[in-house]
């Protein structure tokens, strides 16, 4: 039994290209599926969350990211009554756009690129263009979770409330797991935390997000807008101005020799790349008659992981005396 507010799979906008119906599976189904089996999916477990080549076994890549903020916005999604197929579905998708490297690859290949970079816009891209199975290009996804994956950040709001969900779940679930990696690598104390944030929402990772979810469930029950109660919100956002302060600005976490490092792979390899384009994996060099050059360059060059990118740049400007 589904809430009135939730999105229903046979009442969805549909796709990009009509298809015929499965006998088993709702499109939202199909949707997560698509995506939890394409290479972009795969490609996530060795893409940086926060930590540059962490030492530890046990630091967050965006795979794990996208598996913590699924959980997440599945468990407030039950608690509302709404689709969790779509909802699992956004969630899955909203980070396949992502660089190697992190926020910090983002970051460059932003000002590298022409036309911008931004990883929400470039995942929306990877299920409607770039993910390919030899026979068709894109996933043909609804667009539902098309417009989840677009705007799980940034200002505009999912016009469904399985987006709105996702979007709330995925600043959750980073804050949380960001403090945890922090905390294990020493850059961060327990006491160093925003004191008044940590008696609203609780002294441990998950404290937090029980607190956080609950709260969440709690405030959008009956409600087709879904959100947190203005106390909550603040102390994550007091939370999340901490983080920023502290952890991703902060030198001990990405040295500037790092960022230099990083920086460095990435330019070079776009610029390479910009001379020989013929030199781009054939299924992009199937799209120059649609796409510049420039597009296909970044588009690979987002599409790869951290340690890709590492052994193309090995490949192409170590001498083999330095290897």
């Amino acid at each position: 039994m589904l809430s009135k507010y939730a999105s229903k799979a046979a009442e969805s906008k549909g796709r990009l290209k009509p298809e015929e119906k499965c006998d088993v599976r709702t499109d939202f189904q199909r949707d997560r599926d698509r995506i939890v089996h394409s290479k972009s999916f795969r490609r996530l477990m060795h893409k940086t969350q926060v930590f540059l080549a962490p030492e530890g076994d046990h630091f967050r890549t965006r795979l794990t990211h996208t598996i913590e903020v699924s959980q997440i916005a599945r468990t407030i999604s039950r608690g509302l009554a709404l689709n969790e197929d779509l909802t699992e579905a956004i969630a899955m998708g909203h980070d396949l756009g992502h660089t190697p490297f992190g926020h910090s690859g983002e970051m460059i290949l932003n000002e590298i690129y022409s036309k911008g970079f931004r990883h929400n816009v470039q995942s929306l891209r990877v299920v409607d263009v770039i993910e390919s199975n030899g026979r068709k290009r894109g996933m043909n996804l609804t667009m539902e979770v098309r417009d989840g994956i677009l705007n799980h950040t940034g200002p505009v709001m999912p016009f469904t409330p399985e987006g709105q969900v996702v979007k709330t779940s995925d600043r959750i679930a980073y804050i949380n797991h960001d403090i945890d990696d922090a905390l294990r690598s020493g850059v961060i104390k327990t006491d160093d935390l925003p004191e008044e944030s940590i008696r609203i929402l609780g002294d441990s990772h998950k404290k937090r997000i029980d607190t956080l979810v609950k709260d969440m469930i709690e405030t959008s029950d009956g409600s087709s807008i879904i959100r947190l109660s203005d106390e909550k919100l603040k102390a994550m956002n007091d939370l999340r101005a901490f983080m920023f302060k502290k952890v991703y600005h902060n030198k001990e976490v990405k040295l500037a020799e790092d960022l230099n490092r990083v920086e460095n792979i990435i330019r070079k390899l776009f610029d390479y790349y910009m001379k020989h384009s013929d030199k781009l994996p054939a299924d992009l060099l199937d799209m120059r008659d649609i796409y510049s050059t420039e597009d296909l360059v970044k588009d690979y060059i987002a599409s790869m992981t951290d340690r890709y990118a590492l052994n193309m740049y090995r490949e192409l400007f170590v001498s083999a005396d330095w290897k």
